[in-house]
């Protein structure tokens, strides 16, 4: 982190990222949709989750202190991070130490679900980082984002606390910061559109994203879009971005 404070004692600032991930697919019979929630179940079980993690937190230059994962029947799974800074530092007084460990976690959980009216199946990843300190999670969003299949991004931020520079003045954050979006590469960015909704004066920042656009072949399971009249090609696309509209507004939207 560029331009660091120079503090009295440890920095007590917490940092706090939400991620909500949602991937939309198409799968016509209840069958399906059972084979699509199998699949997904497989790909991202809790081996490949913990994998995930762990890149995210060497990124983020913490320590793994311990790691919980679980799978679940009939589906899903959980993983959790205890994580940690450096901690050790040297006393004023020779041949004495004092520890400071600034405890932290990384969670993730995963939701997949389907509903036999609709032709759809939904995957939900729930992202938890909360850090302690300097460490903060902001810089590994392109390569969360990336990790999963995100149709539609929910992001919540938020600074906690206060910690005290040499001079006793306190610091309610240690970063410059508008929106969540000053973090994400130009490419990401590019992909999506995004509305943000912060409160500035309480460290609290909210940004949405729903994918600007996609290619059918790849939100149908185990149909292909060749296969179906043109008619037909429009009625999914439809329904598709109705699925995905409604969970980016976080609300439903009648039938036209």
């Amino acid at each position: 982190m560029e331009n660091k404070l120079k503090l009295y004692g440890f920095n007590n600032l917490t940092k706090a990222l939400s991620f909500n991930i949602y991937d939309v697919c198409y799968a016509k019979t209840e069958r399906e949709q059972r084979d699509y929630i199998k699949y997904i179940d497989q790909q991202y079980n809790s081996e490949r989750l913990t994998g995930i993690m762990e890149k995210l937190t060497e990124m983020i230059g913490a320590h793994v202190l311990h790691i919980s994962k679980q799978d679940y029947d009939p589906q899903g799974a959980s993983v959790t991070f205890l994580i940690a800074e450096e901690h050790m530092k040297p006393a004023l007084e020779p041949d004495t130490i004092v520890a400071h460990l600034d405890k932290s976690h990384v969670t993730v959980h995963t939701y997949p679900e389907y509903h036999p009216d609709t032709c759809l199946a939904t995957f939900r990843v729930d992202i938890d980082v909360a850090t302690c300190g300097e460490i903060t999670p902001l810089s590994t969003l392109d390569y969360l984002i990336g990790s999963f299949d995100s149709d539609i991004i929910t992001m919540d931020y938020r600074v906690r606390g206060f910690t005290r520079d040499i001079n006793g003045m306190k610091h309610f954050i240690d970063h410059e910061i508008n929106s969540i979006q000053n973090f994400m590469s130009d490419d990401i960015k590019s992909l999506y559109d995004m509305v943000d909704v912060n409160v500035y004066q309480e460290n609290i920042f909210h940004t949405k994203m729903l994918l600007k656009e996609f290619d059918l072949k790849h939100y149908m399971f185990h149909t292909r879009p060749e296969e179906l009249t043109a008619e037909e090609r429009k009625v999914i696309t439809d329904l598709l971005w109705k699925e995905m509209r409604e969970i980016y507004y976080g609300r439903n939207i009648p039938a036209v």
